[in-house]
C-alpha cells in the first residue's frame, strides 16, 4: 500500500471519525438543555462500562481481522482470509450474547459501585437511575461485535469506505433516536431525566442497526471481487478453522486492552471523583460534556491507526524497511502537525469553546478544568497510532505493558491530585498517564527495528515552535477582542471570538507550515490547493 493510497485511506476514516465526532458533540447541545448536567453525568455512567465490554465482547479482533487478512492477502492466499471471518462471526456471536448477559444483569450491582460513596457529594441521581441506563445500552452488545468484524475484513483488503459510511450512518441514526426519544419523554409525556437518558443509552442499538444495513449493502455489491480473487488464488489455503481462530486471537488479545484504554481511565475517574472532593458536575466536564471537546482533534488518530495497520503489517511481513519507516514517520508526524495546534487552540479558547456548545451556567468551572485537559488530546491521539505500529510489527504484547504502567500511574495519582488541584486532577492524571504510555511505545519501536528518530524529533520540534507561535498570536487576538467583546455576552460572542482567532492563528500556523515547506515534507504532495494559492500570489 503506498503512502499515497495510505492517506487516502486515512483521511476518508478521518473525514468519517471527525464528522461522527462533530455530531457526537452536536448534538450534546440540546441534549444538554433537555437533561442538564444531570442527565449528561447519567449517560457517561452507562457508556463506560458499555464501551469496556464492548472490547471485551470483540476480544480486540475486528484490528486483529484487519491485520490478518492483510497478512495473508499480502501472500496470494485469500481463501484463508476469507474462511477466517466466517469463523470470527460466530465466535462473535457468542462473546456478543454473553457480554450482553453479563451487563444487563450486573448492571445493578454496577449503580451501587459508582455510587455507594457518593453520598457525601449529592450525587443527583439514584442508583435506580444508573441500573436503568446500563440496563437499556446493553443491548447493543448483541450487534456491535460481528458488525466490527465485517469493517474490520473490509480494512483488511485495503477497502475503508464500507468502515467509513457505516461509522457516520450508525451516528446519525442514534442521534436521531437519541433526540427525538428524549424530547418525546422530556416535553411531550413529561417523563423523568432517567427515563430520557435511558431511551438515549437505547439509541446505541439502533444506531448499530443501521451500520449493519450498510455492511451488508456494502458485502453484496463486493461479494463476486471476493469469490474471484479466492477462485483465482495460486497458492494452496492453509490452516485448520480451530488453527485459524488461534492464530487470530493471538493477535487479538492485546488489541482488547488498546480499546478498552480511555474507557478504562474514564472508569478510574467514575469510581473515585467523589473520594476526591469534587463536585458531580466537575466530573461530568471533565468525563463527558469537556471531553468531547477534546476529543475533537483525536479523529486523526482514530482513522490513521485503523487505515495504518493492514500497510504497516504488509511492509513488516515483506522486509520492506524503506516503507515499514516511511509510514511510520508520516504518521507520528502527521498526528502532531495536525492535534498539537488544535489541542493547544481549544486550550486558549476553553470559555470560548465550552460557552458555545454547553452555554454559560457553570462556565466559571468548566472554563479552567478544560483549559488543563485540552492537551491531554495529543496523547490521547499518539496512544493508539503507536500502539498499531507495534501490532503491525508484532510487538503487540509490550502495548498491553506500556498501558498497564500508564494505568497504574492512573490510578496512583487520581485521588491524591484531585485533593491538590481539585477537577483538574482527573486531566492531570490522565495525562501523565498516557503520556508515559505513549513515550514506552515509541521506545519500544525505535528498538524494535531500530527505527531512525532524528527526523520525528527535529520535525516536532519546528511544528512546536509554530504552535508557540500560534499561541502568542492567538493570545494577543483575544485580548484585543476583549475590549470590544467578551465571551460572557453570549454564545454568539464566543462563536465571534472563536471565528477570527481560528482564522488568523490558523492561518498563520497553515502559513508557516506552508513556507517552510514542512506541510509538503509531512504529507507529501497533498497541497495541491495551497500550491496553486502561493503560485498566484507570486505571479502578481
Amino acid at each position: 500500500m503506498s503512502g499515497s493510497n495510505i492517506l487516502k485511506g486515512t483521511m476518508m476514516l478521518t473525514a468519517a471519525s471527525f464528522l461522527s465526532k462533530f455530531l457526537g458533540i452536536i448534538y450534546m447541545i440540546p441534549f444538554e438543555a433537555l437533561v442538564g448536567a444531570q442527565g449528561a453525568a447519567l449517560l457517561t455512567y452507562s457508556y463506560i462500562p458499555y464501551t469496556i465490554l464492548i472490547s471485551v465482547s470483540t476480544l480486540g479482533v475486528p484490528l486483529a481481522v484487519s491485520k490478518f487478512v492483510s497478512k495473508y492477502n499480502s501472500l496470494g492466499d485469500y481463501q484463508t482470509g476469507q474462511r477466517m471471518l466466517k469463523t470470527a462471526l460466530k465466535f462473535m456471536a457468542g462473546t456478543g450474547l454473553l457480554t450482553f448477559m453479563i451487563l444487563f444483569f450486573s448492571a445493578e450491582s454496577i449503580a451501587e459501585l459508582v455510587l455507594s460513596n457518593n453520598e457525601e457529594s449529592n450525587p443527583n441521581n439514584s442508583v435506580q437511575d444508573v441500573t436503568l441506563v446500563i440496563k437499556m445500552v446493553s443491548f447493543a452488545l448483541l450487534i456491535i461485535p460481528a458488525m466490527s468484524i465485517t469493517r474490520g475484513f473490509f480494512q483488511g483488503n485495503n477497502n475503508m469506505k464500507p468502515t467509513a459510511v457505516s461509522q457516520v450512518v450508525e451516528q446519525i441514526v442514534r442521534i436521531a433516536f437519541l433526540l427525538a426519544s428524549v424530547f418525546l419523554v422530556m416535553n411531550v409525556f413529561s417523563g423523568k431525566i432517567s427515563t430520557a437518558v435511558g431511551f438515549a443509552s437505547f439509541a446505541a442499538f439502533i444506531g448499530a442497526l443501521g451500520s449493519v444495513a450498510v455492511l451488508a449493502w456494502y458485502w453484496k455489491k463486493n461479494k463476486a471481487t471476493f469469490t474471484e480473487r479466492a477462485q483465482e488464488q495460486t497458492v494452496p489455503s492453509t490452516g485448520s478453522e480451530g488453527s485459524l481462530l488461534k492464530e487470530l486471537l493471538s493477535y487479538a488479545g492485546p488489541f482488547v486492552f488498546i480499546g478498552i484504554a480511555m474507557p478504562l481511565f474514564q472508569l478510574v475517574d467514575m469510581f473515585t471523583w467523589s473520594n476526591g472532593g469534587i463536585t458531580e458536575n466537575e466530573y461530568a466536564i471533565v468525563s463527558s460534556l469537556g471531553h468531547k471537546l477534546v476529543i475533537i482533534p483525536v479523529t486523526l488518530a482514530t482513522g490513521l491507526s485503523l487505515a495504518l495497520l493492514p500497510a504497516i503489517t504488509k511492509s513488516y511481513t515483506s522486509g520492506d524497511r524503506t516503507s515499514l519507516f516511511h509510514q511510520m514517520n508520516q504518521s507520528l508526524q502527521t498526528i502532531i502537525l495536525l492535534v498539537l495546534p488544535a489541542s493547544i487552540g481549544i486550550s486558549i479558547l476553553s470559555y470560548e469553546a465550552y460557552n458555545v456548545f454547553y452555554g454559560s451556567e457553570i462556565l466559571s468551572t468548566a472554563g479552567p478544568l478544560l483549559r488543563i485537559y485540552a492537551p491531554v488530546a495529543l496523547f490521547y491521539a499518539l496512544f493508539p497510532v503507536t500502539s498499531s505500529i507495534l501490532q503491525g510489527i508484532n510487538q503487540q504484547r509490550f502495548a498491553v505493558i506500556s498501558l498497564g504502567i500508564g494505568f497504574f500511574l492512573k490510578v496512583s495519582l487520581t485521588i491524591p491530585f484531585m485533593q491538590l488541584f481539585g477537577g483538574a486532577g482527573l486531566a492531570i492524571s490522565t495525562g501523565l498517564g498516557y503520556g508515559v504510555a505513549v513515550l514506552l511505545n515509541l521506545w519500544k519501536i525505535r528498538r524494535a527495528v531500530s527505527f531512525p528518530m532524528q527526523q520525528l524529533w527535529k520535525r516536532t520540534l519546528l511544528i512546536g515552535i509554530f504552535t508557540l507561535l500560534m499561541a502568542v498570536l492567538v493570545l494577543a487576538i483575544r485580548w484585543v477582542l476583549s475590549f470590544a467583546i467578551d465571551y460572557n455576552d453570549g454564545r454568539l460572542w464566543s462563536i465571534v471570538i472563536i471565528a477570527i482567532s481560528a482564522l488568523v492563528g490558523g492561518g498563520f500556523y497553515l502559513y508557516a507550515a506552508y513556507l517552510s515547506s514542512l506541510l509538503e515534507r509531512v504529507l507529501g504532495n497533498r497541497v495541491k490547493v495551497l500550491d496553486r494559492f502561493m503560485k498566484r500570489r507570486q505571479q502578481s
